[in-house]
C-alpha cells in the first residue's frame, strides 16, 4: 500500500500518520492556498514542468465518474495540450491541517475545450498535500461533480 493511501486510511481512524511537521512545510493557510493556486495556474498553461515540481511521485486523481489518473497521466496530459484552458483556477479555498497532512478543498471553475468540445463548468474539489524532505507536495486529489457556473 502506498505512502499515500497509509496516510488517508490512518488519518481516517484517528491515528497520528507523522510526528514532527518538517520545517519546509509551514502550517500556514496561505502557503498552501497559494500552492494550490499554482498547481492550478499550472494546469492551466499545460506546464507539466510547473505541476511535476508540485506533484507527488504517487500521486492520484479520482474524478466524479471514478476514474483514477496518476502523475504520469496528468503529465503525459500537459505536455501533449490535450485541453486547451481559457480558465482552470479555483476560489472560495479552505484549508485544513493534520499531522503532517494538509487539505485544500475549493470550488474550481474550468473553461476551455477538450476534443471539440466545448467545457465550462464549475466543481468541488479536495487536495491533500503531504509533508515530505522537498516541502509540501500535492498527492491525492478527489474531484466532485460537473456543475452549473455558482454565482
Amino acid at each position: 500500500m502506498s505512502r499515500l493511501f497509509m496516510s488517508i486510511a490512518l488519518l481516517a481512524a484517528g491515528v497520528p500518520v507523522f510526528a514532527a511537521e518538517a520545517p519546509l512545510c509551514p502550517r500556514d493557510p496561505a502557503v498552501l492556498a497559494a500552492l494550490d493556486t499554482e498547481y492550478q495556474a499550472a494546469v492551466e498553461k499545460n506546464d507539466a514542468a510547473g505541476m511535476d515540481r508540485l506533484l507527488a511521485d504517487d500521486f492520484v486523481l479520482v474524478n466524479s465518474k471514478g476514474e483514477v489518473y496518476h502523475k504520469a497521466d496528468l503529465l503525459t496530459s500537459a505536455r501533449t495540450a490535450n485541453v486547451k484552458y481559457e480558465h482552470q483556477s479555483d476560489t472560495r479555498q479552505t484549508v485544513r491541517f493534520w499531522d503532517g497532512m494538509a487539505v485544500v478543498t475549493a470550488l474550481l471553475w474550468i473553461k476551455g475545450v477538450s476534443g471539440g468540445n466545448v467545457l465550462d463548468f464549475d466543481l468541488w474539489f479536495s487536495d491533500v498535500y503531504l509533508c515530505t524532505d522537498k516541502g509540501w507536495r500535492y498527492s491525492f486529489g478527489q474531484a466532485g461533480a460537473r456543475q452549473p457556473k455558482m454565482p
